[in-house]
């Protein structure tokens, strides 16, 4: 799946910035491009269009000075990148980029159309009219848009990412966050979104349904929702001192062996369960051979020495313990190369950033809309090392 496309200038500046999915892509990916153009000799026109960066497979097209640069983690045909960019396109330039008035323009194919194509020989799936929406002041939503349901679902989605040394110490944590809101709300609704403690935030980014001069003056989200999913904001905080849960590893290693214990445990309490809790780490190249087992929940090794721990959720009774042996190769005595422990967990009901929703009010709706709240902070990139 196509999850972003960059524009960048010949300088490697961020022209345009489009993501496609729910997880966004950060911009560092940028750099790693353009430290890749560098290495095969600074020229964009002259390397290949398809390029596997570490996390991303890349597509680019360089044209009049400005790359185009999708990025996408599984593969897929490069030309989709590049026909999702035809659709943004009229006669060269911008048309919309928003998701709502693409998919009236250009109907998703199925089975009907791909019927119809058969016996017609016709295959276009273009509409022949605009939207209406294209010539509206709110793009994002139709003018008519007439709803069964009476209801606005807002969920605050967040992931911690944490690096941990090798003495224990936390050397960063921060949250990257999302509000995501599902409006199913007829007519023209006005919605504001206030925070108890807006301050916390940084790095705020807005869908273009939000009015900028209330949140630049009170901190408020005021907007006109469009019909169905949509993130109306990502935002991070920064600079916290704590994590819900440790991880502990400890190896020596001695005369061609090395002794592995890896401890889990509740650091911090959030005041609800802590579910889904895992430890993956790549084994050494140098490991021949491994015997691990854990007091609670399985061990599993893969072909490419890849250990993953699934812990589920800690038991009362006792702390969840990983341990066993590695069996060094021929002529090493110790270890030198140590892994990086990989954590995931996922806690239901809570922000761990601390964010709390205020209140929500909608106006503008013929009968009284039913609101839904919900939380939830997983793992993003925590690491620990060994």
């Amino acid at each position: 799946m196509l999850q972003c496309i960059f524009l960048l200038s010949d300088s490697g500046e961020v022209i345009l910035e489009k993501q496609m999915t729910g997880h966004r892509v950060d911009r560092s990916i940028c750099a790693w491009f353009w430290d890749y153009v560098l290495s095969q000799g600074g020229d964009s026109s002259k390397i290949l269009p398809v390029i596997a960066s570490p996390t991303h497979y890349l597509f680019q097209i360089f044209r009049e000075g400005i790359t185009f640069l999708a990025c996408a983690q599984v593969e897929m045909p490069p030309l989709m990148g590049i026909e999702l960019l035809d659709e943004m396109m009229d006669n060269g330039f911008p048309l919309t980029t928003e998701p709502s008035i693409l998919r009236e323009m250009i109907a998703p194919p199925n089975i009907v159309s791909k019927m119809l194509s058969v016996v017609t020989g016709k295959s276009s799936n273009v509409s022949n009219t605009l939207p209406d929406a294209t010539s509206s002041f709110i793009p994002w939503r139709k003018s008519d848009m007439k709803n069964a349901s009476n209801e606005v679902y807002v969920n605050l989605v967040e992931e911690m990412d944490a690096v941990v040394n090798r003495e224990g110490v936390l050397v960063k944590c921060e949250i990257y966050g999302e509000i995501q809101v599902n409006s199913n709300l007829p007519g023209l609704p006005d919605l504001t979104l206030s925070f108890a403690n807006p301050t916390i935030l940084n790095d705020v980014r807005f869908h273009p349904c939000v009015r900028f001069r209330p949140w630049e003056s009170d901190q408020i989200l005021s907007f006109v929702p469009p019909d169905g999913q949509f993130k109306l904001m990502s935002y991070r905080v920064k600079k916290l001192k704590s994590t819900p849960i440790y991880v502990k590893p400890q190896l020596t290693s001695d005369a061609g062996n090395c002794r592995i214990n890896v401890l889990v445990g509740i650091r911090n309490d959030p005041g609800k369960t802590i579910d889904s809790i895992t430890v993956q780490f790549q084994l050494p190249l140098c490991v021949a051979s491994a015997d691990l087992a854990s007091n609670h929940g399985t061990v599993d090794i893969l072909a490419d020495k890849t250990c993953n721990w699934s812990i589920g959720r800690i038991p009362k009774d006792k702390s969840p313990s990983l341990s066993g042996n590695l069996v060094l190769e021929g002529g090493l005595d110790r270890l030198h190369v140590f892994p990086v422990l990989k954590v995931g967990f996922k806690i239901m009901g809570v922000a761990l950033s601390g964010l709390q929703i205020d209140k929500l009010d909608i106006k503008n709706t013929p009968a009284r809309p039913y609101k839904g709240f919900r939380a939830l902070t997983q793992a993003g990139e925590y690491e620990v090392r060994s």
